[in-house]
């Protein structure tokens, strides 16, 4: 297997089953503590065989709240500025904001991850078209304050297919090209563990297969709620769904652990 993805200005591939993306948060809350750091996390997660660091300087954790453009380009450019100094790993930044997006790429950033899949600044959607760039667009429901209090579905496979079906479609007609289009059911983000479970069983058949599926279940608390662990004692929790979200169709994970996601691949692979 040789997966391949098309950056701005480059391809980038792997013979695993999936790319994987390394979470460094730029923040002093967001869920894990351990994704919180700066150069020193990002460097570790490129030794261990990242293929893209995923930088996040606003936590989207449930009950955090919002910060100012200001900060968060406060958090992510020094860090960017930092990483383009030793290495040219393809960077996503993981945000809503046009002006953070911007500013990261100005520095060297390759993707836009965002949780709003481009509804809260739609005009991130013509920057990366104009810029070649590759989108992560994300479901979720409300904000990160309340999102957890409004969890049920009748059908939550049709109800985040047709979303991110909606919002890939507006996503190409603003000239951003299908191939640089990745979708994310946005696992804990407004659901419930059923509705989890049933998005991870799923996760290959979203939007039919057009775009490719990028899977963030990372030490989340939908693992917790299945093992009766807290976010330090996760990880095989973790890495039992990813695989299985690996078997089912996905072909990123976003993860907080790439050692471990990488040999649990080089297993998947051998074994399949």
């Amino acid at each position: 297997m040789n997966l391949k993805f098309n950056l701005a200005d480059r391809e980038i591939s792997t013979e695993l089953p999936a790319f994987i993306m390394g979470i460094v948060n730029a923040t002093p809350d967001s869920f894990y503590a351990s994704s919180r750091g700066g150069i020193d996390r990002a460097l570790q997660l490129i030794d261990e065989g990242v293929d893209v660091l995923d930088i996040g300087g606003e936590s989207t954790r449930p009950g955090s709240s919002y910060v100012s453009e200001e900060e968060e380009i406060n958090r992510v450019v020094p860090l960017i500025r930092q990483i383009r100094k030793t290495s040219n790993i393809p960077i996503s930044v993981d945000t809503r904001k046009l002006g953070v997006m911007k500013a990261a790429f100005e520095e060297g950033a390759d993707i836009l991850n965002d949780v709003s899949a481009l509804l809260d600044q739609p005009s991130l959607a013509e920057f990366c078209s104009q810029k070649k760039l590759p989108v992560i667009l994300m479901h979720k429901r409300g904000i990160p304050s309340t999102m957890q209090n409004n969890g049920g579905y009748e059908d939550v496979f049709l109800e985040v297919d047709s979303f991110l079906r909606e919002r890939a479609a507006f996503a190409e007609s603003s000239g951003i090209a299908k191939e640089k289009i990745i979708v994310d059911p946005g696992i804990g983000f407004g659901k419930d563990l059923q509705a989890n479970i049933a998005l991870i069983k799923n996760c290959g058949r979203l939007c039919g297969g057009k775009y490719p599926v990028m899977m963030a279940l990372s030490r989340k608390t939908c693992i917790g709620a299945i093992t009766g662990r807290k976010e330090d004692e996760r990880l095989w929790g973790t890495l039992a769904a990813d695989m299985i979200a690996v078997q089912k169709g996905a072909s990123w994970v976003r993860v907080h652990d790439v050692a471990a996601t990488r040999d649990s691949l080089l297993l998947l692979q051998a074994l399949s």
